[in-house]
């Protein structure tokens, strides 16, 4: 709710999965009724009564899961991770590996309610501490236990900068 109220008193938009249940629906709901925009982007398999949330004027209905992060991709600033499951992390990790690879610059936030996310991030320390993760690559991910410290944090953030080219071949 707190995150919510924050949008809405910042007329910051919410793009989000469509759904009405858990978190997000709870946060959809917050930001809707303060009269805050809600934009919501689901699969067609998820177009169901049980699972879309029939208070959101704007829907975007797209055919495949992959299509929705591209799709929702080009309409955020940044992208905030509350606790979820299989599919928050797939969107967590995703976002973080396109800033890796400086495909995109947005800054990626947790917001670690209760230490949701404290095995994560220790199996973060665990991928640098073996070498498969950068230091560097981590700390992408700006981490905040409240929201006025994560948005603070995201509103703060500089890409880092690419310190290796890419050779582009067009063909």
């Amino acid at each position: 709710i707190t995150l919510g109220n924050h949008f809405a008193e910042n007329q910051i938009s919410l793009v989000y999965g469509g759904g009405k249940n858990g978190m997000m629906g709870v946060l959809a709901d917050t930001i809707l009724t303060k009269k805050g925009e809600v934009i919501g982007v689901i699969p067609k398999l998820l177009e169901k009564e049980e699972v879309i949330h029939s208070g959101v004027e704007e829907m975007i209905v797209c055919k495949k899961m992959s299509e929705r992060k591209v799709i929702m991709s080009k309409l955020v600033d940044g992208y905030i991770t509350l606790p979820g499951g299989f599919g928050t992390l797939d969107e967590l990790f995703e976002a973080l590996t396109l800033s890796q690879l400086h495909i995109e610059q947005k800054p990626v936030g947790l917001l670690n309610v209760n230490g949701f996310f404290d095995a994560t991030l220790l199996q973060l320390d665990k991928m640098v501490e073996e070498g498969y993760l950068k230091q560097a690559n981590k700390n992408m991910l700006l981490v905040a236990n409240t929201v006025e410290e994560l948005m603070q944090k995201m509103s703060n953030y500089k890409a880092p900068e690419n310190t290796h080219v890419i050779n582009k071949v067009v063909r």
